[in-house]
Protein backbone atom coordinates (compact mmCIF):
# COMPACT_ATOMS: atom_id res chain seq x y z
CA UNK A 1 0.00 0.00 0.00
CA UNK A 2 1.66 3.30 -0.99
CA UNK A 3 1.62 5.84 1.91
CA UNK A 4 0.62 9.41 1.01
CA UNK A 5 3.35 12.23 0.42
CA UNK A 6 3.50 14.42 3.76
CA UNK A 7 2.06 17.87 4.06
CA UNK A 8 3.80 20.33 2.29
CA UNK A 9 3.73 22.48 5.45
CA UNK A 10 2.45 21.06 8.93
CA UNK A 11 2.42 23.37 12.64
CA UNK A 12 1.78 20.94 15.21
CA UNK A 13 1.00 22.98 18.81
CA UNK A 14 2.46 26.81 18.07
CA UNK A 15 2.81 29.13 21.04
CA UNK A 16 4.01 32.57 20.39
CA UNK A 17 4.02 34.59 23.58
CA UNK A 18 4.56 38.62 23.84
CA UNK A 19 5.00 40.93 27.04
CA UNK A 20 1.47 40.40 28.84
CA UNK A 21 0.06 38.32 26.51
CA UNK A 22 -0.12 34.71 24.24
CA UNK A 23 -0.37 35.64 20.67
CA UNK A 24 -0.77 31.75 19.83
CA UNK A 25 -1.91 29.24 22.36
CA UNK A 26 -1.44 26.31 20.46
CA UNK A 27 -2.12 26.24 16.54
CA UNK A 28 -2.32 23.14 14.63
CA UNK A 29 -3.11 22.56 11.06
CA UNK A 30 -1.34 21.86 7.61
CA UNK A 31 -1.26 22.64 4.07
CA UNK A 32 -0.74 20.23 0.77
CA UNK A 33 0.83 20.79 -2.18
CA UNK A 34 -1.80 22.49 -4.80
CA UNK A 35 -4.81 23.79 -2.95
CA UNK A 36 -6.27 26.46 -1.64
CA UNK A 37 -6.06 26.76 2.72
CA UNK A 38 -8.11 28.92 3.92
CA UNK A 39 -7.55 30.45 7.45
CA UNK A 40 -10.13 32.21 9.17
CA UNK A 41 -10.37 33.92 12.51
CA UNK A 42 -11.49 37.26 14.04
CA UNK A 43 -9.16 40.14 14.42
CA UNK A 44 -7.20 39.38 17.22
CA UNK A 45 -7.28 35.71 16.21
CA UNK A 46 -3.57 35.20 16.06
CA UNK A 47 -3.76 35.19 12.45
CA UNK A 48 -0.88 37.70 12.01
CA UNK A 49 0.93 36.39 14.73
CA UNK A 50 0.69 33.20 12.55
CA UNK A 51 1.79 34.77 9.18
CA UNK A 52 4.83 36.15 11.15
CA UNK A 53 5.68 32.61 12.50
CA UNK A 54 5.56 31.14 9.47
CA UNK A 55 7.33 33.98 7.30
CA UNK A 56 10.43 33.41 9.93
CA UNK A 57 9.31 37.31 11.37
CA UNK A 58 9.14 35.47 14.80
CA UNK A 59 10.34 32.83 16.13
CA UNK A 60 7.79 30.49 18.35
CA UNK A 61 8.13 29.83 21.87
CA UNK A 62 6.92 26.30 21.42
CA UNK A 63 6.01 23.97 18.59
CA UNK A 64 7.24 22.60 15.57
CA UNK A 65 7.15 23.24 11.72
CA UNK A 66 7.34 21.08 9.41
CA UNK A 67 8.42 21.01 5.73
CA UNK A 68 7.53 17.68 3.48
CA UNK A 69 7.80 15.79 6.62
CA UNK A 70 11.29 17.02 8.22
CA UNK A 71 11.58 19.64 11.11
CA UNK A 72 12.48 23.10 9.86
CA UNK A 73 12.74 26.65 11.85
CA UNK A 74 12.71 29.74 10.05
CA UNK A 75 15.27 32.21 11.63
CA UNK A 76 14.71 35.38 9.52
CA UNK A 77 12.54 36.15 6.24
CA UNK A 78 15.63 35.45 4.09
CA UNK A 79 15.47 31.69 5.73
CA UNK A 80 11.62 31.25 4.75
CA UNK A 81 11.85 32.35 1.50
CA UNK A 82 14.62 29.74 0.67
CA UNK A 83 12.85 26.85 2.34
CA UNK A 84 10.16 28.08 -0.08
CA UNK A 85 7.52 29.88 1.55
CA UNK A 86 6.42 33.58 0.45
CA UNK A 87 4.58 35.84 2.05
CA UNK A 88 2.39 38.53 0.21
CA UNK A 89 0.75 41.08 2.81
CA UNK A 90 -2.26 43.24 2.33
CA UNK A 91 0.17 46.45 2.07
CA UNK A 92 1.89 45.55 -0.43
CA UNK A 93 6.17 45.56 -0.57
CA UNK A 94 6.94 47.27 -4.29
CA UNK A 95 8.76 50.00 -4.42
CA UNK A 96 7.38 52.85 -6.56
CA UNK A 97 9.96 54.57 -9.42
CA UNK A 98 11.13 50.63 -9.99
CA UNK A 99 10.22 48.96 -13.41
CA UNK A 100 8.02 45.85 -13.11
CA UNK A 101 11.28 43.40 -13.47
CA UNK A 102 13.82 45.22 -11.05
CA UNK A 103 10.67 44.95 -8.33
CA UNK A 104 10.70 41.31 -9.28
CA UNK A 105 14.50 40.13 -8.57
CA UNK A 106 14.62 42.81 -6.16
CA UNK A 107 17.39 41.61 -3.15
CA UNK A 108 18.00 38.78 -5.33
CA UNK A 109 19.48 40.34 -8.92
CA UNK A 110 20.43 39.16 -11.29
CA UNK A 111 24.48 40.06 -12.12
CA UNK A 112 27.43 39.34 -13.44
CA UNK A 113 31.22 41.08 -12.68
CA UNK A 114 29.01 43.35 -10.68
CA UNK A 115 26.54 44.69 -13.37
CA UNK A 116 23.17 43.85 -13.24
CA UNK A 117 21.95 41.64 -16.36
CA UNK A 118 19.05 43.69 -17.36
CA UNK A 119 17.98 41.87 -20.30
CA UNK A 120 18.15 38.54 -18.68
CA UNK A 121 16.04 40.17 -16.02
CA UNK A 122 13.34 41.33 -17.97
CA UNK A 123 13.73 37.60 -19.84
CA UNK A 124 12.72 35.88 -16.69
CA UNK A 125 10.30 38.49 -15.93
CA UNK A 126 8.44 38.18 -18.66
CA UNK A 127 8.58 34.56 -18.46
CA UNK A 128 6.97 34.96 -14.73
CA UNK A 129 4.10 37.25 -15.83
CA UNK A 130 3.14 34.97 -18.90
CA UNK A 131 3.10 32.13 -16.11
CA UNK A 132 0.35 33.59 -14.41
CA UNK A 133 -1.87 34.43 -17.49
CA UNK A 134 -0.16 38.33 -17.19
CA UNK A 135 1.73 38.85 -20.26
CA UNK A 136 0.18 42.35 -20.77
CA UNK A 137 2.15 43.35 -18.01
CA UNK A 138 5.75 45.19 -19.38
CA UNK A 139 8.59 44.26 -17.47
CA UNK A 140 9.87 47.80 -17.72
CA UNK A 141 6.69 49.85 -16.73
CA UNK A 142 7.00 51.74 -13.15
CA UNK A 143 5.19 49.47 -10.73
CA UNK A 144 3.50 52.53 -9.38
CA UNK A 145 1.70 52.85 -12.38
CA UNK A 146 0.02 49.34 -12.58
CA UNK A 147 -3.69 48.51 -10.92
CA UNK A 148 -3.70 47.23 -7.64
CA UNK A 149 -4.66 44.27 -9.00
CA UNK A 150 -1.64 44.13 -11.10
CA UNK A 151 0.93 44.86 -8.41
CA UNK A 152 -0.76 41.89 -6.90
CA UNK A 153 0.54 39.93 -9.68
CA UNK A 154 4.10 41.21 -9.82
CA UNK A 155 4.16 40.22 -6.01
CA UNK A 156 3.33 36.68 -6.64
CA UNK A 157 6.22 36.71 -9.41
CA UNK A 158 8.73 37.88 -7.11
CA UNK A 159 7.79 35.10 -5.31
CA UNK A 160 8.16 32.66 -7.69
CA UNK A 161 11.53 34.14 -9.26
CA UNK A 162 12.51 32.88 -5.64
CA UNK A 163 11.06 29.33 -6.15
CA UNK A 164 8.37 29.56 -3.81
CA UNK A 165 5.79 26.57 -2.94
CA UNK A 166 4.05 28.10 -0.41
CA UNK A 167 2.24 31.98 -1.01
CA UNK A 168 0.61 33.09 1.98
CA UNK A 169 -1.77 35.64 0.92
CA UNK A 170 -3.24 38.33 3.46
CA UNK A 171 -6.45 39.73 2.19
CA UNK A 172 -5.29 40.16 -1.14
CA UNK A 173 -8.59 41.30 -2.71
CA UNK A 174 -9.19 44.09 -0.09
CA UNK A 175 -8.16 46.42 -2.10
CA UNK A 176 -9.68 44.81 -5.94
CA UNK A 177 -13.05 45.31 -7.15
CA UNK A 178 -14.84 42.39 -8.36
CA UNK A 179 -13.26 42.21 -11.89
CA UNK A 180 -10.23 42.52 -10.38
CA UNK A 181 -10.80 39.95 -7.73
CA UNK A 182 -11.95 37.44 -10.61
CA UNK A 183 -8.53 37.95 -11.87
CA UNK A 184 -6.62 37.03 -8.89
CA UNK A 185 -8.52 33.72 -8.43
CA UNK A 186 -7.90 32.77 -12.07
CA UNK A 187 -4.35 32.98 -11.15
CA UNK A 188 -4.47 31.42 -7.71
CA UNK A 189 -5.97 28.64 -9.44
CA UNK A 190 -3.42 28.23 -12.01
CA UNK A 191 -0.69 28.79 -9.44
CA UNK A 192 -2.39 25.63 -7.27
CA UNK A 193 -2.86 24.19 -10.95
CA UNK A 194 1.17 23.79 -11.14
CA UNK A 195 1.39 22.10 -7.38
CA UNK A 196 1.99 25.54 -5.19
CA UNK A 197 0.14 26.17 -2.72
CA UNK A 198 -1.56 28.45 -1.09
CA UNK A 199 -2.41 29.89 2.60
CA UNK A 200 -5.61 32.70 1.79
CA UNK A 201 -6.38 34.81 4.47
CA UNK A 202 -9.86 36.79 4.07
CA UNK A 203 -12.44 38.16 6.70
CA UNK A 204 -14.85 37.57 3.21
CA UNK A 205 -16.86 34.67 3.69
CA UNK A 206 -18.63 34.12 0.11
CA UNK A 207 -14.59 33.89 -0.90
CA UNK A 208 -13.87 31.63 0.93
CA UNK A 209 -16.36 29.74 -0.84
CA UNK A 210 -15.21 30.56 -3.95
CA UNK A 211 -11.19 29.70 -3.96
CA UNK A 212 -11.39 27.37 -1.11
CA UNK A 213 -10.31 24.06 -0.79
CA UNK A 214 -10.11 23.61 2.97
CA UNK A 215 -10.41 25.80 5.73
CA UNK A 216 -8.96 26.18 9.49
CA UNK A 217 -10.55 28.61 11.72
CA UNK A 218 -8.80 30.20 14.81
CA UNK A 219 -10.15 31.78 18.04
CA UNK A 220 -8.35 32.99 20.73
CA UNK A 221 -5.03 32.15 19.39
CA UNK A 222 -5.90 28.53 19.06
CA UNK A 223 -7.10 26.39 16.47
CA UNK A 224 -10.93 25.57 16.73
CA UNK A 225 -11.27 23.53 13.43
CA UNK A 226 -8.29 22.76 11.58
CA UNK A 227 -8.34 21.25 7.55
CA UNK A 228 -12.60 21.54 7.06
CA UNK A 229 -14.16 20.92 3.77
CA UNK A 230 -15.13 24.33 2.31
CA UNK A 231 -18.14 22.73 0.46
CA UNK A 232 -19.27 20.81 3.56
CA UNK A 233 -19.11 23.23 6.14
CA UNK A 234 -21.98 25.59 6.18
CA UNK A 235 -21.15 29.65 6.49
CA UNK A 236 -23.50 29.96 9.72
CA UNK A 237 -20.88 26.88 11.25
CA UNK A 238 -18.11 29.05 10.21
CA UNK A 239 -19.11 32.06 12.12
CA UNK A 240 -19.77 30.03 15.16
CA UNK A 241 -16.63 28.64 14.93
CA UNK A 242 -14.71 32.07 14.71
CA UNK A 243 -16.74 33.83 17.42
CA UNK A 244 -18.74 31.20 19.47
CA UNK A 245 -21.86 32.50 18.86
CA UNK A 246 -24.83 31.12 16.72
CA UNK A 247 -24.80 33.28 13.17
CA UNK A 248 -27.69 35.48 13.00
CA UNK A 249 -28.87 38.67 11.07
CA UNK A 250 -26.00 40.90 11.97
CA UNK A 251 -27.64 44.07 10.86
CA UNK A 252 -29.89 46.23 13.04
CA UNK A 253 -33.22 47.00 12.15
CA UNK A 254 -33.88 49.83 10.81
CA UNK A 255 -36.18 52.98 12.47
CA UNK A 256 -38.13 55.41 10.63
CA UNK A 257 -37.12 58.48 9.95
CA UNK A 258 -39.22 61.13 10.83
CA UNK A 259 -40.81 62.56 8.39
CA UNK A 260 -39.85 66.12 9.70
CA UNK A 261 -36.56 65.41 10.65
CA UNK A 262 -34.58 68.54 9.30
CA UNK A 263 -32.05 67.87 6.59
CA UNK A 264 -28.37 67.50 8.02
CA UNK A 265 -26.33 67.53 4.63
CA UNK A 266 -27.32 68.89 1.55
CA UNK A 267 -25.05 68.53 -1.38
CA UNK A 268 -25.76 70.56 -5.04
CA UNK A 269 -24.49 69.67 -7.86
CA UNK A 270 -21.03 68.69 -6.45
CA UNK A 271 -18.59 67.90 -9.13
CA UNK A 272 -15.12 66.62 -8.73
CA UNK A 273 -12.60 66.98 -11.63
CA UNK A 274 -14.81 66.47 -15.41
CA UNK A 275 -17.00 64.18 -13.06
CA UNK A 276 -21.28 65.74 -13.57
CA UNK A 277 -22.46 67.26 -10.09
CA UNK A 278 -24.46 65.19 -7.84
CA UNK A 279 -27.27 66.03 -5.77
CA UNK A 280 -28.48 64.37 -2.89
CA UNK A 281 -29.92 64.89 0.71
CA UNK A 282 -29.80 63.69 4.49
CA UNK A 283 -31.87 64.00 7.16
CA UNK A 284 -31.22 63.81 10.91
CA UNK A 285 -31.03 60.21 12.26
CA UNK A 286 -30.61 58.94 8.32
CA UNK A 287 -28.40 56.23 7.33
CA UNK A 288 -27.91 56.64 3.17
CA UNK A 289 -25.70 54.37 1.31
CA UNK A 290 -23.49 54.91 -1.57
CA UNK A 291 -23.26 51.73 -3.84
CA UNK A 292 -21.26 51.13 -6.99
CA UNK A 293 -18.05 49.96 -8.79
CA UNK A 294 -14.40 51.08 -7.30
CA UNK A 295 -14.01 54.01 -9.34
CA UNK A 296 -17.31 55.38 -9.52
CA UNK A 297 -16.46 58.30 -7.27
CA UNK A 298 -17.96 57.59 -4.43
CA UNK A 299 -14.68 57.99 -2.17
CA UNK A 300 -14.05 61.52 -3.87
CA UNK A 301 -17.82 62.57 -3.51
CA UNK A 302 -17.29 61.86 0.79
CA UNK A 303 -13.78 63.47 0.23
CA UNK A 304 -15.57 66.90 -1.79
CA UNK A 305 -17.90 66.90 1.54
CA UNK A 306 -15.29 67.02 4.08
CA UNK A 307 -13.04 69.11 2.51
CA UNK A 308 -10.05 66.65 1.66
CA UNK A 309 -10.96 67.48 -1.81
CA UNK A 310 -12.26 70.42 -3.46
CA UNK A 311 -15.06 70.43 -5.98
CA UNK A 312 -15.33 72.10 -8.85
CA UNK A 313 -18.17 73.40 -9.06
CA UNK A 314 -21.12 72.43 -6.45
CA UNK A 315 -22.24 73.35 -2.66
CA UNK A 316 -22.14 71.68 0.27
CA UNK A 317 -24.26 72.50 3.19
CA UNK A 318 -24.57 70.97 6.93
CA UNK A 319 -27.56 72.31 9.34
CA UNK A 320 -28.23 75.15 6.77
CA UNK A 321 -24.86 76.45 6.92
CA UNK A 322 -23.25 76.50 3.28
CA UNK A 323 -19.47 75.21 3.87
CA UNK A 324 -16.40 76.91 2.54
CA UNK A 325 -15.31 74.65 -0.41
CA UNK A 326 -12.27 72.23 0.05
CA UNK A 327 -11.45 73.09 3.63
CA UNK A 328 -11.44 70.31 6.04
CA UNK A 329 -11.60 72.85 8.93
CA UNK A 330 -14.70 74.41 8.30
CA UNK A 331 -16.36 70.78 7.90
CA UNK A 332 -14.84 69.87 11.39
CA UNK A 333 -16.38 72.74 13.21
CA UNK A 334 -19.68 72.35 11.24
CA UNK A 335 -20.19 68.55 12.93
CA UNK A 336 -18.50 66.42 9.56
CA UNK A 337 -16.68 63.63 10.61
CA UNK A 338 -14.98 60.94 7.90
CA UNK A 339 -13.86 57.68 8.42
CA UNK A 340 -11.57 57.36 5.22
CA UNK A 341 -11.06 54.23 3.03
CA UNK A 342 -7.45 54.18 4.07
CA UNK A 343 -7.81 54.27 7.67
CA UNK A 344 -3.93 52.81 8.32
CA UNK A 345 -2.32 55.46 6.04
CA UNK A 346 -5.33 58.37 6.56
CA UNK A 347 -7.32 58.30 9.74
CA UNK A 348 -4.73 57.10 12.07
CA UNK A 349 -1.52 58.16 13.38
CA UNK A 350 0.09 54.52 13.86
CA UNK A 351 2.78 55.19 16.24
CA UNK A 352 0.69 57.34 18.13
CA UNK A 353 -0.94 55.74 21.51
CA UNK A 354 -4.85 55.09 21.19
CA UNK A 355 -5.78 58.15 23.39
CA UNK A 356 -4.07 60.90 21.04
CA UNK A 357 -5.84 59.52 17.91
CA UNK A 358 -9.08 59.78 19.69
CA UNK A 359 -8.73 63.23 21.01
CA UNK A 360 -6.28 64.56 18.04
CA UNK A 361 -9.59 66.32 16.79
CA UNK A 362 -11.11 67.81 19.86
CA UNK A 363 -7.47 69.25 21.42
CA UNK A 364 -8.89 72.50 22.78
CA UNK A 365 -11.24 70.53 24.82
CA UNK A 366 -7.81 69.10 26.37
CA UNK A 367 -6.11 72.48 26.69
CA UNK A 368 -5.84 74.17 30.27
CA UNK A 369 -3.43 77.50 30.55
CA UNK A 370 -1.86 76.42 26.94
CA UNK A 371 -1.02 72.99 27.65
CA UNK A 372 -2.37 69.45 27.16
CA UNK A 373 -4.50 67.95 29.95
CA UNK A 374 -3.37 64.30 29.05
CA UNK A 375 -4.58 62.97 31.98
CA UNK A 376 -7.77 64.48 31.10
CA UNK A 377 -7.38 63.05 27.52
CA UNK A 378 -6.91 59.27 28.86
CA UNK A 379 -9.77 59.56 31.09
CA UNK A 380 -12.25 60.57 28.09
CA UNK A 381 -10.80 58.56 25.90
CA UNK A 382 -10.92 55.31 28.40
CA UNK A 383 -14.75 55.98 28.71
CA UNK A 384 -15.50 56.04 24.76
CA UNK A 385 -13.21 52.66 24.12
CA UNK A 386 -14.89 50.93 27.19
CA UNK A 387 -18.31 51.54 25.21
CA UNK A 388 -17.24 50.89 21.78
CA UNK A 389 -15.66 47.72 23.75
CA UNK A 390 -12.21 48.56 22.05
CA UNK A 391 -9.80 45.69 22.42
CA UNK A 392 -7.48 45.61 24.63
CA UNK A 393 -8.00 48.40 26.16
CA UNK A 394 -5.55 50.26 27.24
CA UNK A 395 -5.64 53.64 26.07
CA UNK A 396 -1.80 54.32 26.12
CA UNK A 397 -1.16 51.16 23.76
CA UNK A 398 -0.28 52.30 20.15
CA UNK A 399 -2.32 52.43 17.99
CA UNK A 400 -0.71 50.28 15.10
CA UNK A 401 -0.94 47.23 17.44
CA UNK A 402 -4.33 47.13 17.34
CA UNK A 403 -6.53 44.57 14.91
CA UNK A 404 -8.27 46.15 12.17
CA UNK A 405 -11.96 46.48 13.64
CA UNK A 406 -10.44 47.99 16.57
CA UNK A 407 -8.84 50.76 15.18
CA UNK A 408 -11.62 51.34 13.16
CA UNK A 409 -13.55 51.62 16.43
CA UNK A 410 -10.75 54.04 17.70
CA UNK A 411 -11.37 56.43 14.59
CA UNK A 412 -15.40 56.17 15.36
CA UNK A 413 -14.86 57.31 18.94
CA UNK A 414 -12.52 60.40 17.54
CA UNK A 415 -15.72 61.53 16.15
CA UNK A 416 -18.24 60.55 19.19
CA UNK A 417 -15.91 62.98 20.97
CA UNK A 418 -16.79 65.48 18.94
CA UNK A 419 -20.38 64.68 18.69
CA UNK A 420 -19.93 64.84 14.90
CA UNK A 421 -23.52 65.94 13.38
CA UNK A 422 -22.90 64.27 9.74
CA UNK A 423 -20.76 61.02 9.96
CA UNK A 424 -18.94 60.14 6.45
CA UNK A 425 -17.98 56.05 6.39
CA UNK A 426 -16.01 55.07 3.89
CA UNK A 427 -15.27 51.42 3.32
CA UNK A 428 -16.40 51.26 7.23
CA UNK A 429 -16.05 47.16 7.76
CA UNK A 430 -12.50 46.28 5.04
CA UNK A 431 -10.35 44.04 6.64
CA UNK A 432 -12.61 43.74 9.49
CA UNK A 433 -13.93 40.59 11.16
CA UNK A 434 -17.56 39.28 10.78
CA UNK A 435 -17.79 39.71 14.94
CA UNK A 436 -16.52 42.98 14.86
CA UNK A 437 -18.62 44.14 12.09
CA UNK A 438 -21.77 43.46 13.79
CA UNK A 439 -20.93 45.98 16.06
CA UNK A 440 -19.86 48.58 13.99
CA UNK A 441 -23.12 47.89 12.21
CA UNK A 442 -25.09 48.14 15.57
CA UNK A 443 -22.82 51.88 16.50
CA UNK A 444 -23.66 53.04 13.16
CA UNK A 445 -27.14 52.45 13.98
CA UNK A 446 -27.17 53.89 17.22
CA UNK A 447 -25.13 56.98 16.01
CA UNK A 448 -28.58 57.65 13.56
CA UNK A 449 -31.40 57.09 16.55
CA UNK A 450 -29.26 59.57 18.09
CA UNK A 451 -29.76 61.83 15.51
CA UNK A 452 -26.50 61.74 13.49
CA UNK A 453 -26.71 62.15 9.59
CA UNK A 454 -24.59 59.03 8.45
CA UNK A 455 -23.36 58.39 4.58
CA UNK A 456 -22.12 54.80 3.96
CA UNK A 457 -19.67 54.06 0.75
CA UNK A 458 -19.27 50.35 0.41
CA UNK A 459 -18.27 48.05 -2.29
CA UNK A 460 -19.75 45.10 -0.71
CA UNK A 461 -23.44 46.16 -1.89
CA UNK A 462 -25.16 43.52 0.74
CA UNK A 463 -23.75 45.74 3.27
CA UNK A 464 -25.12 49.06 1.74
CA UNK A 465 -28.49 47.34 1.43
CA UNK A 466 -28.55 46.26 5.10
CA UNK A 467 -27.14 48.94 6.51
CA UNK A 468 -28.57 52.19 4.94
CA UNK A 469 -32.02 53.32 5.07
CA UNK A 470 -31.83 54.69 1.66
CA UNK A 471 -29.35 53.96 -1.23
CA UNK A 472 -28.18 55.76 -3.90
CA UNK A 473 -26.41 54.14 -6.89
CA UNK A 474 -23.14 55.91 -8.85
CA UNK A 475 -21.60 55.32 -11.71
CA UNK A 476 -19.06 57.24 -13.46
CA UNK A 477 -19.40 60.19 -10.71
CA UNK A 478 -23.21 60.51 -11.21
CA UNK A 479 -26.29 59.07 -9.39
CA UNK A 480 -28.19 56.73 -11.79
CA UNK A 481 -30.52 55.72 -8.93
CA UNK A 482 -31.96 56.73 -5.86
CA UNK A 483 -34.84 55.23 -3.42
CA UNK A 484 -35.02 53.22 0.06
CA UNK A 485 -33.14 49.90 0.27
CA UNK A 486 -35.36 47.85 1.23
CA UNK A 487 -36.87 48.41 -2.67
CA UNK A 488 -33.61 47.39 -3.96
CA UNK A 489 -31.76 44.21 -4.41
CA UNK A 490 -28.20 43.07 -5.22
CA UNK A 491 -28.51 42.69 -8.80
CA UNK A 492 -30.79 45.74 -9.88
CA UNK A 493 -27.62 47.32 -8.39
CA UNK A 494 -25.35 45.52 -10.12
CA UNK A 495 -27.59 45.99 -13.39
CA UNK A 496 -27.37 49.86 -12.94
CA UNK A 497 -23.91 50.45 -12.07
CA UNK A 498 -22.63 48.10 -15.36
CA UNK A 499 -25.34 49.73 -17.36
CA UNK A 500 -26.04 52.78 -16.01
CA UNK A 501 -29.56 53.30 -16.44
CA UNK A 502 -31.89 55.08 -14.59
CA UNK A 503 -34.65 53.95 -12.64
Amino acid sequence: MTSSPPPLLSVRGLVKRFPGVTALAGVDFDVRAGEVHCLLGQNGAGKSTLIKVLSGAHRPDEGEIRSNGEVVSFANPTAAMRAGVATLYQELDLVPGLSVADNVFLGHELSAGGFTRRAETRRRTRALLERLGHSDIPPDRDVGRLTAAQQQVVSMARALSRDARLLIMDEPSAVLDQDEVRTLFRVIRELTAQGVAVIHISHRLEEIREIGDRVTVLKDGRTVAAGLDVSAVSTAELIKLMTGREARNVYPPRRPVPPDAAEALVVRGLAVGRRAGVDFTVRAGEVVGLAGLVGAGRSEILEAVYGARKPTEGEVVVDGRRLKPGNVGAAVRAGVGLCPEERKSQGLLLDQAVYRNITVSSLPLFARMGFLDENAERTRSADLTASLDVRPSDVDRIVRTLSGGNQQKVVLARWLLRGCRVLLLDEPTRGVDVGARGEIYRLVRDLADRGVAVVVVSSDIDEVLGLADRVLVVREGRVVHEGPADEIDEARVLDLVMEGTAA
